[in-house]
């Protein structure tokens, strides 16, 4: 594999208000570990020599100890600040960054795995983006100001994370003032002219968002280690 460094940049801003919970969702336990563990434990099976770097609103920063109770061994992990947006946040893990491909990472996205990984690597390294996506299956429809109108969704694709860069690459993209329509890190990089490389992301890599959420985690995960004994 290239020797490229990496880094994994995970977004944990959760407050956990859509599961009912006072622990925030990204620390919210998945068979025994914190949600956030799974994300972390596969990058760094990836790559070895990776660097974490975690952003949690500073009221969270004493659930990072739940975290790291969860790993048999030490870890290097630095943690940072979030902000007022997930534009701010992003920025602010990036200042520990220098150079190197970055995951930006959703913190509630367990199942990323290690073909994931290494196939936004891959993609990153040529492109100097790669952004997961996954073809659209529901049928969607839009208002259109009188009534719903059918869309074809053939031309839709539902994107996820990690959302993976040459680190001066997304930096450059960061020096631009906020803009609401920054909605995701893609986005950016469209903003200032540059092609967005999407590549086939993976149908297990869902994001947790709700009670009904954790319940599909965790017969997945289940249904995964099943496979694996």
């Amino acid at each position: 594999m290239n020797d490229k460094s990496t880094t994994l940049l995970l977004v944990a801003g959760g407050k956990g208000i859509r599961m009912g919970s006072a622990v925030p969702k990204q620390f919210l336990p998945l068979l025994d570990k914190p949600l956030i563990y799974y994300p972390i434990q596969i990058f760094l099976d990836t790559f070895p020599d990776g660097k974490i770097v975690l952003v949690l609103p500073k009221a969270h920063f004493s659930y990072a100890n739940i975290l790291l109770q969860a790993f048999n061994g030490n870890i290097e992990l630095t943690i940072v600040a979030g902000g007022e947006t997930r534009f701010h946040s992003v920025s602010n893990g990036l200042k520990e960054i220098e150079d190197g491909i970055v995951f930006i990472h959703d913190g509630v996205r367990p199942f990323i795995d290690k073909k994931l990984l290494t196939d936004c690597f891959g993609a990153a390294l040529e492109h100097g983006n790669a952004i997961p996506a996954t073809a659209v299956t529901d049928s969607i429809r839009q208002w259109d100001g009188t009534a719903f109108k059918a869309i074809d969704r053939s031309h839709l694709r539902s994107m996820q994370t990690p959302q993976t860069f040459d680190v001066k690459l997304i930096k450059k993209a960061f020096e631009q003032e906020y803009n609401d329509v920054f909605t995701d890190e893609a986005t950016m990089l469209e903003h200032m002219g540059v092609p967005i490389n999407l590549i086939e992301g993976s149908r297990s890599n869902i994001k947790i968002t709700t009670p009904e959420d954790m319940i599909m985690a965790e017969a997945l995960m289940q249904l995964q280690n099943n496979s694996t004994i």
